[in-house]
């Protein structure tokens, strides 16, 4: 008896280990097969007309970018501008500011090259002692002030211009988040949008441009007012698109406001400007405007695969005021910190 259990116990352990192999090579379970029940969604998946895409795909709507339209290009000097205000911005920059600048640097450097080689020791051995020359003096306080009153008329008009926005057709809330963006839409039942910067390899099968190209979009209408309520989850970062003149900083705890109108349809890229950690330059901007009718249709399938029904979205006059609620609630918080400190 003991002789049986002794070759028992040497029979298993020879055998474990081709037991293990076999199951190590063993193929993996076939998966379920579908059942009834999933067999309308499948028959309704196959009409397109009548499908409504997963969120994840209607991350974009398929427009193109175009090289050298809003993205960089290796030029120098500023993108080509799509909103009114960027081109009157462009031609203050390029027609006013960089004349001056040029005319002004050009006129100092031919000063100091004459003062250099006109009053050497060697040429003058017997110094000036000209300590006041009442001409020169009224000269170098005049010019500079017509130059400034020059360049404060069409500064301010340019202010102007940023700051007063016309009423909005669409307004969305972006968040800066370490190292991603958000995109809210309160006058389309607050469904939100993440956004995050593409591999270089995805961004290649697209055709969009590494560290500028994301997974979803912010989706806008054209020929439309956009304004935009920027702020900020973590730390202080900026929204900064070059060929819409655009640049606010989304602030913890506030909400700045900024605004635009693009008539032209296609992808415009930008980028955090503001140094908001170790990913700071991982967090890219991509804007796809489409037209009123594309971007509508994006609208209700964003709704209806987030579940939002059309009645649920508030109308745009309550959800501005409620917004004009919210900041006041927001700009008290930071006074009654303040008052504290």
């Amino acid at each position: 008896m003991g002789r049986i259990k002794t070759a028992a116990i040497g029979l298993a352990l020879l055998l474990t280990p081709a037991l293990a192999i076999a199951q190590d090579v063993a193929p993996a379970p076939a998966a379920p097969v579908a059942t009834a029940a999933a067999a309308p969604a499948a028959t309704e998946a196959a009409n397109p007309a009548d499908a409504v895409a997963p969120a994840q795909d209607l991350g974009s709507l398929g427009t193109k970018p175009v090289a050298g339209i809003g993205q960089p290009d290796g030029r120098l000097g500023l993108q080509d501008q799509i909103t009114e205000v960027g081109q009157y911005g462009a031609w203050m920059h390029n027609a006013l500011l960089l004349p001056i600048i040029t005319v002004i640097s050009l006129f100092v450097l031919g000063l100091l090259l004459w003062v250099v080689v006109r009053y050497r020791a060697t040429a003058n051995p017997t110094p000036s002692r000209t300590s006041h020359n009442t001409l020169i003096e009224v000269v170098w306080t005049v010019v500079p002030v017509l130059i400034l009153l020059a360049i404060a008329v069409p500064s301010i008009r340019l202010l102007a211009k940023q700051y007063d926005p016309p009423k909005a057709d669409v307004t969305i809330k972006v968040t800066g988040n370490q190292w991603y963006w958000t995109y809210q839409y309160p006058d389309s039942g607050d469904f939100e949008v993440v956004s995050n910067m593409l591999p270089d390899e995805e961004a290649a099968k697209r055709g969009e441009p590494r560290m500028l190209a994301v997974d979803n979009r912010l989706i806008v209408p054209a020929g439309k007012t956009v304004k935009l309520l920027v702020t900020a989850a973590d730390v202080i970062h900026s929204f900064a698109l070059p060929a819409f003149w655009v640049k606010m900083d989304a602030v913890p705890g506030r909400i700045n406001e900024t605004w635009f109108k693009v008539d032209r349809e296609g992808v415009y890229y930008g980028q955090c400007s503001e140094l908001c950690g170790a990913k700071h330059g991982y967090m890219p901007i991509a804007i796809e405007v489409v037209s009123p009718a594309r971007y509508a249709a994006w609208v209700a399938a964003q709704q209806a695969a987030a579940g939002i029904t059309p009645e649920a979205a508030p109308p745009a006059a309550e959800q501005a005021q409620s917004t004009v609620i919210e900041k006041n609630k927001i700009a008290a918080a930071t006074a009654n910190e303040g008052a504290q400190l």
